[in-house]
């Protein structure tokens, strides 16, 4: 532990530039000037020739030489700036080290860079918070310049107290800025995603719709999309991507972007998965992919379906109450080229009803860690079945969530209910 410091060889004048120089540092939370200043006042106390501040490292500890004074721009931020020897000294004993007979002094063996430059005296403090190591000063002079006293070293173990201090509260504000502007681009982020997410399902005769999109994290990997296309028809789109934030989420506008410009162009559904794939496939190096199922809805109640490695939807026949999951295919997309993706055929009568979704439903968790299953899904459909599409939506999520409790979501969850009546 390290001893107090004493200012017991400080004069009155000393001790004016002291607080002078410690309400300077003080008066400002920029991280570069506090630093700045912190090296301009033991320059100035001190009168080295010499001087570097070094600041710890946040994660490793190591020391990382910030601020420079009489320093050359060969030697700037290099080991060859100070004496390596004397500053691991003055870090592992927490303790200034003044010594004015550097090359010969027995408290250590003299360095390369102490013997090449004929340093005759060395001043270096740690600057300390909390017994906690924030950075180090140090100052050195040559054999032709004169000495540090007493006085200097105290001098600068209580400017470095100061400065630890200042430096400190100059990081946490650099943190706190920076913590507020990531919030602030999250939001932006979160509120232009959410513009991607249909904030009103579109009227189409003959079919009922409701959905509903829950985010795990500030932004999501899960989307849906519905949309009419030029032959009178109706595009309905659900996808998960593999990941999670900020990432997944940009992976989830591209995808939805690719997908819905292929269904535009009047491509068919196994068409404009198999486009969107390959050009995610040839674009992309991040490792990520989506599962998807795109279907086509037509006036008559027919349907074509496409799955991409997505969990199949549940669909629910009105005439004798018979359920099925519709049939698995594919491979998610961005794995692959050449995508073994097949078109399902569904021909929908009045009442039947389709329930799309994504995995992070199923999944969903409580308490004891048990998942809330297809099977809970597909009873819960089953009761709703013959109320409207906004209303199985709803008895859904609030099963969902009765089953989850307190415990969060773990994963987005996602879900699109297409009645058909006819």
């Amino acid at each position: 532990m390290p001893d107090p410091i004493s200012l017991a060889h400080v004069s009155p004048d000393h001790l004016l530039t002291l607080y002078q120089i410690t309400r300077a540092m003080n008066s400002s939370l920029d991280f570069d000037e506090v630093l700045r200043q912190a090296m301009d006042a033991v320059v100035q106390l001190t009168k080295a020739e010499r001087g570097v501040l070094m600041i710890a490292d946040d994660e490793t500890g190591e020391l990382i030489v910030r601020v420079a004074h009489g320093v050359s721009r060969a030697t700037d931020d290099t080991e060859d700036a100070y004496s390596t020897t004397v500053v691991n000294q003055v870090v592992e004993t927490r303790q200034a080290l003044l010594t004015n007979n550097a090359m010969f002094d027995d408290r250590y063996r003299p360095g390369q860079s102490i013997i090449m430059r004929g340093l005759r005296a060395i001043l270096c403090a740690p600057m300390l918070v909390k017994e906690r190591l924030v950075g180090v000063v140090y100052v050195d002079t040559a054999m032709r310049t004169g000495t540090f006293s007493e006085a200097d070293r105290d001098l600068l173990m209580a400017v470095a107290g100061q400065a630890g201090i200042a430096i400190e509260n100059a990081r946490l504000y650099a943190v706190a800025v920076e913590k507020g502007r990531l919030e602030r681009e999250l939001q932006m982020a979160r509120e232009i995603q959410q513009a991607l997410i249909p904030s009103r399902l579109p009227v189409y005769g003959g079919y009922e719709l409701a959905a509903t999109w829950q985010a795990a994290r500030e932004m999501a990997g899960d989307f849906y999309d519905v949309f009419h296309l030029a032959d009178g028809s109706l595009g309905v789109v659900i996808a998960d991507v593999s990941d999670k934030g900020a990432g997944a989420a940009l992976f989830m506008a591209v995808s939805r972007s690719f997908i819905r410009s292929y269904a535009y162009a009047g491509l068919s559904p196994v068409q404009t998965l198999s486009q969107a794939n390959d050009l995610i496939v040839e674009d992309s190096d991040s490792g990520m992919f989506v599962t998807a199922y795109y279907s086509v809805f037509y006036p008559d109640g027919r349907c074509t379906g496409v799955n991409a490695g997505h969990n199949p939807p549940i669909l629910y026949r009105h005439e004798g109450g018979h359920m099925e999951f519709l049939a698995r295919g594919g491979r998610a997309i961005g794995w692959f080229k050449n995508n073994p993706l097949e078109a399902v055929e569904v021909e929908l009568q009045r009442g039947d009803v389709l329930v799309y979704y994504t995995d992070g439903l199923t999944e969903a968790e409580n308490e004891a860690g048990n998942a809330y299953g297809p099977e809970r899904l597909e009873a819960v459909v089953r009761y709703a079945a013959e109320q409207s599409a906004s209303a199985i939506r709803d008895a859904i999520v609030g099963d969902v969530n009765a089953f989850c409790g307190e415990f969060p979501l773990l994963d987005d969850l996602t879900l699109v209910v297409i009645r058909f009546t006819g």
